[in-house]
């Protein structure tokens, strides 16, 4: 390695991309940009845009991705210490800036281009490698730099806790004393990432994530948490029918009333400035939506003048669906009929002719709120050069995109300003949200404006789960084992507005009834048809988009069958999957059951049920996350429902964190237990019925069950595959799989709150 101190500050490119380190050294002007707007910027050396160390050895990680609670901050940050020999007491992390990576190539976007400033996926193969480089860049520069110091062949300096150290000599020095110097090395090539049996952190040690200290100390900063100078606040209302228009409003009271500043009309029709954008994304559908904001110098008089205001609405087509039921009735129909095919395996019709055998069953799951903690809220500046944005946002990216689309400015004039996420599930993940906050800020430009959804306001104008009405239809042979799988589904999921025809059924159904080992090939004859519903109401990603109700869809299907054919439920899904190329199916379902006690004797009332699925494969073996849910679950004969235990095995190959596994699947189930229980909008005249928990229950303490979670089921496959969103979609077929067997009652759609559980 050669020493080129000659490097200048603005240089770009330090290392090839295909390195997955992505090491461009930046602008100087973003510190101070940031610093004047009460951003956190790293004090220190600038080694690259992901990594600064300061004088005091503080290693700072820059992180694309939104912390929404998951830990991927602390994740990213895993993955350079274990590169970069640093102390763990010593490291920290802040937010990269979209900005930066407009104005500077894309320096964030291009390494890791498939996922970008999204808040999830951190154990992807590209986040990890280019975060791994970030590290191992480092640490050569430093050994390096320390070298030249000390006037010593590099080989004999050795990184380790935080320190550089001379091994013949035992003269040391810490990373901070090299620092300046280090950051201005040029290493001839970047060096080679160190085999996996050297790793000392990862999926050895399990660090706490790192933003708890702030949140207990109140450090930290959520989007509703954000104070600016000369800030005003806005509270908003829109169409309470998704996709109306305002015909007429009445605001003389609400002006004449204390602190109101302004009454503005957001107007999705208005004309906006065109421009063509670098897409961060698949182009969803985030526009603008018909509303009335009221902005005052305090939230709540905002809130109160906006009650006074007497508003008309055009309500469009959306009026039509008088409620939930007449949607799940026109759905219903639909499958009856042939539909648009998805996906083909094998010859369903021929093989179906041949079966003496058959179940058929039609399966619903309704609209869910994400019910996220924190409520919609945004705050937005525009002024005639630039537009800043704090947002709780969980794609910084589409929020940076979105933002420069409504206030008509490019996409270098924005600056975009993370905060923690309070929830988000895929609530916030299109930048609907941002644009109704830029759009009530630019009317009033030249102030921070604070724009907050009220709880009511917030569920009511969701980004939900979509309906789905599916139809199933098995063939099983003489021994009782499906050999054809036909199913259709109808409803109206979210896509990308310029999707081909033929990716319209996968958003339409959503993911998990076709991309499922079922219908690609452990029944060895499948066709999934699709019938796209014109349907008004806003959709979008909900935890494990569609797995979540397709999972319940199907292997409470299964479930029928096995009944059917007179074999446990256990055995039934281990002769499907005997045959199956991927082991992690197997091997969940022998870990969950016996664990659980599967098979053991319990009192009438009581019983258990399993359920297995996989969210990410695409119906592809030893990919994505597999997991098996075993309930144990008692019904009195009322009708009152018990869940006892939760046992939970799972296989994504590899762990890197056992703690944050266990609690992303203990959330995940707490999620999907709550999902299944509880959870479901109702819909009448158009408009979403439910507004605050009064009416959309969660779980208390008192009801929550056992938790289990097992890591028997753990196949050791190269992968290190995603957990946030698997665990979801088990719990309730298992649930309504006991259920079945406590009861004798089939539970075909949820919530189960709604199903008469009762028996004799």
């Amino acid at each position: 390695m050669d020493e080129q101190i000659d490097i200048g500050r603005r240089r770009f490119i330090v290392a090839t991309v295909a390195a997955g380190g992505g090491l461009a050294l930046g602008f100087g002007s973003l510190r101070a940009t940031a610093a004047a707007f009460n951003d956190p910027v790293a004090v220190g050396s600038e080694f690259s845009p992901w990594l600064v160390i300061g004088s005091d050895d503080t290693v700072t990680v820059r992180v694309a991705s939104p912390e929404s609670g998951n830990g991927v901050a602390t994740q990213m940050a895993m993955y350079v210490a274990e590169e970069l020999p640093c102390d763990w007491t010593k490291i920290r992390t802040e937010y990269a800036s979209t900005h930066r990576d407009v104005v500077e190539d894309w320096v964030y976007s291009k390494p890791i281009p498939e996922n970008r400033f999204f808040a999830g996926r951190s154990t992807t193969k590209e986040r990890m490698n280019s975060m791994l480089q970030v590290g191992a860049s480092a640490r050569e520069r430093l050994r390096l730099a320390a070298a030249q110091q000390w006037n010593v062949p590099v080989a004999e300096v050795e990184a380790r806790d935080s320190q550089l150290i001379h091994r013949p000599s035992g003269r040391s020095l810490g990373f901070g004393a090299v620092a300046d110097r280090a950051a201005r090395v040029k290493l001839e090539k970047e060096p080679a990432l160190k085999p996996e049996a050297e790793w000392t952190l990862l999926g050895k040690k399990t660090p706490a994530k790192l933003h708890i200290p702030a949140i207990v100390n109140g450090r930290a900063q959520y989007g509703i948490d954000v104070r600016l100078p000369d800030m005003v606040y806005a509270a908003l209302m829109q169409c309470p029918v998704h996709g109306g228009r305002l015909k007429h409003y009445d605001a003389d009271k609400a002006r004449a009333m204390p602190g109101v500043r302004a009454v503005v009309v957001i107007d999705p029709d208005e004309p906006r400035p065109q421009q063509k954008l670098r897409n961060p994304d698949m182009d969803w559908d985030n526009s603008a939506q018909a509303g009335i904001a009221v902005i005052a110098d305090h939230y709540w008089q905002a809130r109160k003048a906006l009650e006074t205001i007497e508003a008309e609405w055009d309500e469009r087509a959306g009026a039509q669906w008088k409620s939930d039921a007449h949607i799940v009735r026109s759905a219903s129909a639909l499958v009856e009929q042939p539909g648009k095919t998805v996906t083909t395996i094998g010859s369903p019709d021929q093989a179906m002719a041949q079966q003496t055998q058959f179940v058929e069953a039609l399966y619903s799951t309704p609209y869910c709120d994400h019910a996220q903690m924190e409520p919609l809220n945004g705050t937005a500046m525009v002024t005639s050069d630039r537009v800043d944005l704090w947002h709780p946002t969980s794609m910084a990216d589409v929020a940076h995109y979105v933002t420069a689309l409504e206030a008509g400015v490019p996409l270098e004039k924005v600056y975009v300003h993370q905060t923690l996420v309070g929830g988000q599930f895929g609530r916030r993940n299109f930048g609907d949200d941002v644009r109704m906050v830029v759009a009530v800020a630019r009317k009033y430009p030249g102030r921070p404006v604070h724009v907050i959804w009220s709880r009511e306001e917030s569920m009511r104008q969701g980004r939900y789960r979509s309906l789905n009405v599916v139809k199933l239809k098995a063939g099983l042979d003489e021994h009782g084992m499906p050999q054809a799988l036909i199913g259709r589904t109808a409803g109206h999921n979210f896509r990308p507005r310029n999707i081909r025809d033929e990716q319209l059924g996968m958003y339409s159904t959503g993911f998990g009834l076709f991309f499922s080992a079922y219908a690609e090939g452990a029944i060895p004859n499948s066709r999934i048809e699709y019938h796209d519903m014109p349907l008004h109401i806003m959709t979008g990603p909900y935890r494990g988009p569609g797995y979540n109700s397709n999972t319940f869809i199907l292997e409470s299907f299964i479930d029928e069958c096995a009944h059917a054919a007179n074999i446990d439920p256990l055995e039934y899904r281990l002769k499907i999957y005997a045959n199956w190329p991927d082991p992690g199916p197997t091997l969940c379902l022998k870990e969950a059951a016996s664990k659980a006690g599967w098979g053991r004797k319990l009192k009438a009332g009581m019983a258990q049920g399993i359920a297995v699925g996989n969210w990410g494969s695409f119906g592809k073996p030893q990919a994505g996350t597999t997991v098996c849910a075993v309930a144990t679950a008692e019904v009195s004969k009322k009708g009152q429902l018990k869940v006892h235990a939760i046992d939970l095995a799972f296989d994504c190959g590899r762990i890197l964190n056992r703690d944050a596994v266990l609690h992303e699947l203990q959330g995940g189930v707490v999620f999907g237990l709550n999902m299944s229980l509880n959870e479901g909008l109702t819909l009448k005249d158009g408009r979403i019925v439910e507004g605050n928990f009064d009416a959309y229950p969660m779980l208390r303490m008192a009801d929550m069950p056992q938790i289990n979670i097992h890591f028997g089921g753990l196949s050791g496959h190269e992968r290190f595959s995603e957990i946030g969103e698997p665990p979801v979609g088990v719990i309730g077929p298992a649930i309504g799989n006991a259920i079945f067997r406590a009861t004798g009652k089939r539970i075909r759609s949820t919530p189960f709150r709604k199903q008469d559980l009762s028996w004799t």
